[in-house]
């Protein structure tokens, strides 16, 4: 019964060294090893199950693939004097895990280290460059549509002989040697953001507000300038059909009072005494009224129709 109890002692004890002793990497994994505190062997960097000697060593893991460091926006002046606000991103990973346990020993105090070196060369190449080469990467031309930006044009100066391409490759290589010592490898450095500070931002915005100001005052006039064209073309097009109108209809009613006149001619010609009844009917027609009263001599040529009636 003893042996059989010290049996079941010795196969739990062989069981519990076997799980200290046995430790898995993963993809994205490497493990430094080390007994009491040194490093042992080399880093495991390949994936798989491996063993170390139980209790008296330990293992110590760090990421193998890219890590990210974000930096503090800070306030930079630039070789031209003007006072802006960069925001930097880089992308890092551990290359020498030995390195790296032995120097910083985890991801947080790296950060610090990266904050240390990334921050201060950002700044020195800031400052040694003016504002339009940390913003743009060629001499391309601004595409401005507005003609009120021509000014902007002439004011930006458009030779760029270093660029935010060239900015960030130097930042990234006065940093990586700096890391070496850590067993951090520097892949890249960007940019992410550049703004003015507030006080130049403000007076940079009321600016572009006063522009674009001018600029809709000039479309306003303009507008108004071609608005005033197109009503004096209305009423020099309307005058000339009215007067076109008039003429045209002018000459109709000379038309038809000749041939109305040629029609009464051919008419009194046919047959005058007729054409004096009738017209002299007419007269009568117009002047003699119910309540009109005419006196005149029996000798007159007027009444020479009503005369021969009469009798």
């Amino acid at each position: 019964m003893k042996i059989k109890g010290l049996l079941i002692v010795v196969a739990i004890a062989l069981v519990l060294i076997g799980f200290t002793s046995a430790y898995v990497v993963d993809e994205t994994e490497q493990v430094v090893v080390t007994q009491f505190g040194r490093v042992v062997g080399t880093p495991k960097e390949a994936p798989g199950l491996y063993f170390k000697l139980p209790i008296i060593q330990d293992t110590t893991y760090f990421p193998k693939n890219l890590l990210y460091w974000d930096g503090d926006p800070g306030q930079i002046p630039t070789l031209d004097k003007t006072y802006i606000w960069v925001d930097t991103f880089a992308r890092w990973k551990i290359v020498d895990p030995i390195k790296f346990f032995q120097t910083v020993n985890n991801v947080g105090r790296a950060q610090g280290r990266l904050d240390d070196i990334i921050d201060p060369a950002v700044r020195n190449f800031i400052t040694k460059n003016r504002l339009i080469e940390a913003v743009r990467n060629s001499n391309r031309e601004l595409d401005t549509f507005e003609v009120g930006l021509e000014d902007v044009k002439k004011a930006v100066p458009q030779s760029i002989s270093v660029g935010r391409e060239k900015i960030t490759e130097g930042i990234l290589k006065g940093a990586q040697p700096k890391l070496a010592p850590f067993g951090i490898e520097l892949v890249d450095v960007k940019i992410k953001r550049i703004n003015y500070v507030e006080q130049v931002r403000d007076s940079v915005y009321g600016r572009m507000i006063a522009e674009r100001n001018q600029i809709a005052e000039k479309f306003r006039s303009e507008g108004k300038g071609e608005a005033q064209n197109v009503l004096g073309e209305k009423e020099r097009d309307l005058k000339r059909i009215t007067s076109d109108a008039y003429r045209t209809a002018q000459e109709m009613k000379g038309q038809a009072d000749a041939e109305a006149t040629r029609i009464y001619a051919e008419a009194f010609n046919k047959d005058p005494d007729f054409y004096s009844f009738t017209r002299t009917l007419e007269v009568y027609g117009e002047a003699l009224g119910k309540d009109s009263d005419l006196v005149m001599s029996t000798d007159s040529e007027f009444l020479k129709y009503i005369k021969g009636y009469a009798k």
